[in-house]
């Protein structure tokens, strides 16, 4: 006859109070953690068990990384983490970080901003056949005020290919493509709620154009896509009746396309207008906030989801990882620059705009020279009227060809990708020398991604301050070897330094007297 056992207590745990062990009892985020007072009532301690002489204050229960977000966004994406590698464009963020990304539970966007729509179509298809089964990877859709034809191909391709995910970048205005994604495959549910087929998660760093996104899509738009057989009555009638995007990306100091805001007061500015019109069109669901721009270290990560942030986007400094379509001769460069090592320059895809970005400055003189390219488009109405000492100087230390060899390349150019700016450069001298000039920029990012070392000096590598940041605290830690660097051991430290330092911050709050190394987390590998 056996006799039951009966259960044993835990044993009691004994209260550390120095600041040495204060902090290493602080970085068990995984384990729930007692705030007890000492003998004389005043000092503060931690204890991780239960405590038999000392007053217990307060109780923090165990954090996770998976718990710092929205527990929407998880759900909504299908993803472990609430944490998204961003779409660096002309493909720099691979199919291989995308499929990396979607294998370790989080979500990951191909860079297609700048690519032939050939080299989109096969990497879709890519994705599309070794991702099939899974939903939490998606594709750039970026604005290309210039080639409108080409953005709404691309529009198609996804759609067409079942993409599961589409980030909305760049945009200025609602354009058909963008609305023809947020509405294509709109359903009423058996719940009698709408449900979206492919979900949307739109870029912004302005609150006129989130207000854009966090609206129903314009009827206009929306009729004339009926018309065009684009989408159904039911869809539009729909459309009508939810947000174009129910993720919004607040994206503030960012590497390329940015505005320089501060995440600290963009975000609160728009959460506010996400809630004003969710109350105005009485939204069934919620509209997600994310945060991206300047996130390179825990304690960035950390403080936009103290903002409110339902997810974090992260992405110049991928640009470093293993997947990265990026040349050794980039990432080396990436690697050694600090915060103030950044300039702003013209963006290719928006040079007659008057458009910037923001970019590398250390070790590249791109941003100086595609300045110059640009001081002489607004000075002079065509190529010809470029005074000839300047034009020298341009061919000679910008170009390294003539204006003629230039666009004889331009011209081959767009004679396959869109013959109509052939036909607007002949009759405009104005965006013939545009086309010419931007040869340049456009070049100078491929220089970059090939690593065509005559060339180094015009490398145009997208960078804010949050790369420099990045590389003082990986530097002398697992993480500054290359081939540690994987996009997921990225993701993964950021998200664990984030979890240990919002630890922290709980305990401070209770008045826990947590030395700084408290702060401080090392990167490691993790699994």
């Amino acid at each position: 006859m056996s006799v039951l056992s009966a259960p044993v207590a835990p044993a009691a745990s004994s209260p550390v109070f120095s600041p040495e062990e204060i902090a290493a009892r602080a970085r068990r985020i995984r384990e729930p953690v007692h705030i007890v007072s000492g003998p004389n009532g005043r000092e503060l301690g931690l204890a991780a068990g239960p405590v038999s002489n000392n007053p217990v204050l307060g109780t923090l229960p165990p954090l996770y990384p998976e718990w710092l977000g929205g527990r929407t966004f998880c759900e909504a994406h299908g993803v472990r983490f609430p944490y998204v590698a961003g779409e660096m464009a002309n493909g720099i963020a691979t199919t291989r970080m995308v499929s990396a990304m979607a294998r370790a539970e989080m979500l990951g966007f191909f860079g297609a901003g700048g690519l032939a729509y050939a080299d989109v179509e096969r990497a879709v298809h890519a994705l599309a056949g070794e991702l099939r089964s899974r939903s939490n990877w998606g594709v750039n859709l970026i604005h290309s005020p210039a080639e409108p034809a080409l953005e709404f191909r691309v529009a198609e391709l996804l759609l067409r290919c079942g993409v599961p995910r589409i980030s909305a970048s760049a945009f200025m205005e609602l354009t058909p493509a963008v609305v023809l994604c947020s509405a294509r495959g709109l359903r009423r549910g058996a719940d009698g709620g709408i449900v979206r087929r492919t979900r949307m998660l739109a870029k912004v760093s302005r609150p006129e154009v989130a207000e854009r996104f966090l609206s129903p899509a314009p009827a206009a738009l929306l009729d004339r896509l009926v018309v065009q057989g684009k989408l159904t009555p039911q869809e539009a009638g729909l459309a009508a009746l939810v947000p174009v995007a129910e993720d919004i990306t607040v994206e503030a100091d960012s590497g390329g396309h940015t505005d320089n805001r501060p995440l600290s007061a963009l975000l609160p500015r728009i959460a506010l207008l996400r809630d004003a019109l969710c109350r105005r069109f009485d939204y069934r669901r919620p509209v997600r906030i994310g945060a991206a721009g300047g996130l390179g270290t825990p304690a960035a990560v950390a403080a936009a989801f103290a903002l409110g942030a339902s997810y974090v986007v992260v992405g110049s400094v991928n640009q470093t990882a293993t997947e990265a379509g990026l040349s050794e001769e980039a990432k080396a460069m990436l690697c050694e620059a600090d915060v103030a090592d950044v300039a702003m320059a013209p963006a290719a895809d928006m040079f007659e705009l008057g458009v910037t970005l923001q970019v590398l400055s250390r070790g590249t003189m791109f941003a100086q020279r595609a300045g110059r390219l640009h001081a002489a488009y607004r000075a002079h109405g065509s190529l010809e009227e470029i005074p000839p000492t300047v034009r020298a100087a341009i061919e000679r230390d910008v170009l390294r060809a003539s204006f003629d060899e230039v666009w004889q390349h331009t011209r081959a150019f767009w004679e396959r990708r869109d013959p109509s700016e052939i036909t607007r450069a002949k009759a405009d001298p104005k965006h013939r020398m545009a086309l010419v000039f931007r040869w340049y920029l456009g070049s100078s990012s491929r220089w970059a991604i090939t690593g065509e070392a005559a060339r180094r000096t015009d490398y145009q590598i997208w960078c804010g301050p949050a790369t420099g940041a990045f590389n003082r605290w990986v530097a002398g830690t697992f993480l500054a070897e290359p081939a540690n660097r994987s996009v997921v051991q990225i993701a993964l430290n950021l998200l664990e330094g984030a979890a240990v330092l919002t630890r922290a911050h709980q305990l401070r709050t209770y008045g826990v007297p947590l030395p700084s190394e408290a702060f401080a987390y090392t990167p490691r590998g993790l699994a």
